[in-house]
């Protein structure tokens, strides 16, 4: 099998936790006869030294023609200041093949953008550079409160952290979720954080000793297939409805019902992916009650049916 090639394009002022992310998570993917399913290779404009954001730079030998057989372009971010001009990027992606998936993480996005690639998309940045992006880009549907963005073969992530459950994405995208949560166990970090759920910008942190809702997450992730009300998720915290909402949406960045509704899809996914189980069982056990519900569910959230998507990650059909 041949492995599927990311290429990072690096720039001056590199930031160094996130170039080491993604040659970490993907050098980890390994299939089930321990090959490596990503060649990784890092290419930039000039090759020679690359500036980090550390004391540490790195030499890069290759170029940009290593865009030209790229199945994953990767533009991690750099810590120059963007200032109130678009960046010159010239044609630096028009070598890229036409179907290969083009992503930014952090403030990368600002290049994928200055070359057009973000036109009329949906795309987010890290959040302190939302409005310069806004003001420089207006073109862009531009998200700012998500944690990554997936839209054509464009994907997009907010920051550093997100950058690696962005990773996580495409992996369980490519390969599946037991790949996925493979390579996140080896990274120790959660195998899978919604794209959706929001930023962690600076809010007013409540003077109070019990403001985490935790409990009631594990909880609910643990009795997906059980009917979930507001009231029953409450009473696992000891608060009322009212609070408990409030809470859960400051933290998650979503409200409870939405988030239930992604913890089954999730768990439907991964069930879909692993198991040989009918779709009515499968349903069931992600709390969907009927095969109708998770269909609309899942034709909302990622455009295929539950079928289709059994076939795409076990290779039936």
């Amino acid at each position: 099998m041949c492995a599927h090639k990311v290429t990072v394009f690096v720039r001056d002022g590199l930031l160094a936790m996130e170039f080491g992310s993604v040659h970490r998570l993907f050098g980890q993917a390994r299939s089930e006869q321990d090959e490596p399913l990503y060649d990784v290779v890092t290419c930039t404009l000039a090759p020679g030294t690359v500036r980090t954001d550390s004391d540490v730079d790195i030499h890069v030998t290759k170029g940009v023609e290593e865009l030209a057989d790229a199945d994953t372009v990767i533009v991690p971010a750099s810590d120059v200041d963007y200032g109130s001009s678009r960046l010159d990027v010239g044609g630096i992606f028009d070598a890229v093949p036409a179907g290969a998936r083009i992503a930014s993480i952090c403030t990368g996005s600002f290049v994928l953008a200055a070359a057009g690639l973000l036109d009329g998309k949906r795309a987010t940045t890290h959040w302190k550079s939302a409005e310069q992006f806004r003001a420089l880009h207006p073109q862009v549907l531009l998200e700012p409160n998500v944690l990554y963005t997936h839209d054509g073969n464009i994907l997009t992530a907010a920051g550093e952290a997100s950058g690696i459950d962005l990773c996580l994405y495409m992996i369980r995208c490519d390969f599946g979720s037991a790949v996925a949560n493979q390579v996140a166990r080896g990274t120790v970090v959660p195998p899978h954080r919604s794209g959706g759920q929001a930023q962690y910008i600076d809010t007013p942190v409540p003077r109070t000793t019990t403001t985490s809702t935790a409990d009631a997450q594990a909880w609910a992730v643990a009795n997906l297939d059980k009917p979930l009300s507001l009231e029953l998720l409450a009473s696992t915290q000891s608060m009322s409805v009212r609070t408990f909402t409030r809470r859960f949406a400051a933290e998650v960045g979503m409200s409870p019902a939405k988030w239930i509704v992604q913890q089954r899809l999730h768990r439907a996914r991964e069930l879909l992916e692993n198991t040989d189980k009918t779709i009515d069982r499968v349903a069931a056990d992600a709390g969907f009650g009927t095969a109708t519900s998770m269909r609309q569910q899942l034709m909302a959230e990622i455009g295929v049916s539950p079928s289709a998507y059994r076939a795409t990650f076990r290779g039936i059909g």
